[in-house]
Formats: structure tokens, C-alpha cells, sequence
């Protein structure tokens, strides 16, 4: 495996790989403990509009989406909130909306997208140094916001009414929580694409869920499996040339259906002991 890394392009991978395990080691517990799985999607998709923004003024993808997809997680959460329309409404229509404008602008882009399938579908071999810094800024943003504002997502997470009973601004935490989910999913578009997304944000915490229920540990926990699942199915993915997202994700669902079988073998040893 040591020796894959003389190659730059294989370099990146690796560095991406950590940076994607922190950013849905982090965010995506919160995801999975507030059951906005659902949310994060529809702004995962709603993210495609910035993506075909990008091809259309012909800057980087990765840095009209940002915009585009904080805009989209703070519509979601105040449609939500504040209107009569039910949230999986609003999820929806602004998925489509999302996905919609991206195709239009890619339409209207001179020429062709070469890379618009490893936005899609994900191509961690080609992550440029450029979005690898991007993604250690979006890292460093996640993890400091979360480290000063941890006891306040953790009361959000756990019972957002009494929180609110107490003073806690839950509504402008819950939007706050919703655009680190955005961040993170800029993070990981390059990584696994937009239609994989979700399964990297939650798998691993799901995974880390069969051995710890407590907030901190789960963090870590999810952190840890993201970072070491992911650089494993990156490495598969370039031992038997196959495409990277796709293997990192089946493989972390392995891992998942692994441990959930260990969880079950432990929980029986427990009531026959």
C-alpha cells in the first residue's frame, strides 16, 4: 500500500479520504441522532445547481456550490419552520429546484462537462490540490463550530423543545447545524458524488452506533470508521480498478452488516451468560 503513494494523484486521495472521515465522522452523527437524513439529501441535490453554475460562469464547481447549497439547507429549514408546507414538502421541492437548475445551467454552458460525472458519481483520484484545500478549510470551519458550540447541538439533538423552554436559540442552531451539513456535503461531492452522498454521511455513525450511545464517543467513533473505511475502499478501489465511490460505500455497508451481526452474537452471549 506504501508504495501507492509516490503518485501524487494517490496522495490527494489519502488526504481526501481523512478529510471527508472528519467532516461526516462530525456531522453526520448529528444527522443520524436528529433524523434529518431525509434533509440532508434534498440538500445534497439541491447542491446541483451550484455545481451547473459553475460550469456555466466557468470557475470551480466546488466553490459556486457552497453558496448554493448553504442557501439551499437555510430555505429548507425555514420553510420548514416558518410556513404551512410540511418539511418533506419543502425538501422536495427544493431537491427539485436544485437539480433542475443545475441541469439548465449545464444546458446553457458553451461546450461540453467533462467532469460533471465525477460530481455525480464521485472521483477521488482526480481531486485536484485546490479542492483539497478547499476541503481542509470547510474541515477546519466544521470542527471549530461544533467544538465551541457542542453543548448546544447536543441539547438541540436530544430534546430540542425543552431546550428551547430553557433559552437555547434552537431555531438558529438548527440553521446552523443544517448549513455544517451543507458544508460537509461539499466536502464529500468529490469524494463519492452527489448520489452517494447520504450513505457516506451515515454510515459510519450508524456503524459506530453498535458499540456506543454516548454524543462524544460517537463522534469519535464515527470519525475514526469514516477515516479507516474510506482510505480501505479507496485502496480497494485502486488494487482491483474499480470505481471509488461505489466501492467505498459497499464497503462500509459490509462493515455495517459486519457489526451488526457482532452486536447481535454479543447481545446473545449476554442473555445466555
Amino acid at each position: 500500500m506504501i508504495e501507492i503513494l509516490q503518485y501524487e494523484f494517490m496522495r490527494n486521495a489519502f488526504l481526501a479520504a481523512v478529510l471527508v472521515g472528519i467532516a461526516c465522522g462530525i456531522v453526520g452523527t448529528f444527522i443520524v441522532i436528529k433524523k434529518i437524513v431525509f434533509m440532508s439529501g434534498g440538500i445534497t441535490h439541491a447542491a446541483f445547481g451550484g455545481i451547473g453554475l459553475g460550469f456555466l460562469l466557468n470557475i470551480n464547481p466546488v466553490l459556486t456550490a457552497i453558496p448554493f447549497s448553504i442557501l439551499s439547507a437555510i430555505s429548507i429549514g425555514l420553510i420548514s419552520k416558518k410556513t404551512k408546507i410540511s418539511e418533506d414538502s419543502a425538501i422536495g421541492i427544493l431537491w427539485a429546484v436544485g437539480m433542475a437548475l443545475g441541469i439548465l445551467f449545464i444546458g446553457l454552458s458553451p461546450g461540453y462537462a467533462p467532469d460533471l460525472l465525477s460530481y455525480l458519481f464521485g472521483s477521488i483520484l482526480t481531486v485536484p490540490i485546490s479542492d483539497i484545500i478547499i476541503m481542509v478549510i470547510l474541515d477546519i470551519i466544521i470542527v471549530i463550530t461544533v467544538a465551541l458550540l457542542y453543548k448546544e447541538f447536543q441539547a438541540l439533538t436530544f430534546d430540542e423543545e425543552f431546550s428551547e423552554i430553557t433559552g437555547v436559540p434552537t431555531q438558529t442552531l438548527y440553521l446552523l447545524l443544517l448549513c455544517l451539513v451543507a458544508l460537509s456535503i461539499i466536502v464529500l461531492i468529490r469524494v463519492v458524488g452527489i448520489i452517494l452522498v447520504i450513505a457516506l454521511l451515515t454510515l459510519p455513525t450508524t456503524i459506530a452506533k453498535q458499540f456506543t450511545n454516548r454524543l462524544n464517543k460517537l463522534i469519535l467513533y464515527s470519525i475514526v470508521s469514516a477515516v479507516i473505511f474510506t482510505v480501505i475502499g479507496l485502496w480497494l478501489s485502486y488494487v482491483f480498478n474499480l470505481p471509488s465511490g461505489a466501492t467505498i460505500v459497499l464497503f462500509l455497508v459490509l462493515i455495517f452488516l459486519a457489526s451488526a451481526i457482532i452486536k447481535n452474537l454479543r447481545k446473545k452471549e449476554k442473555i445466555n451468560a
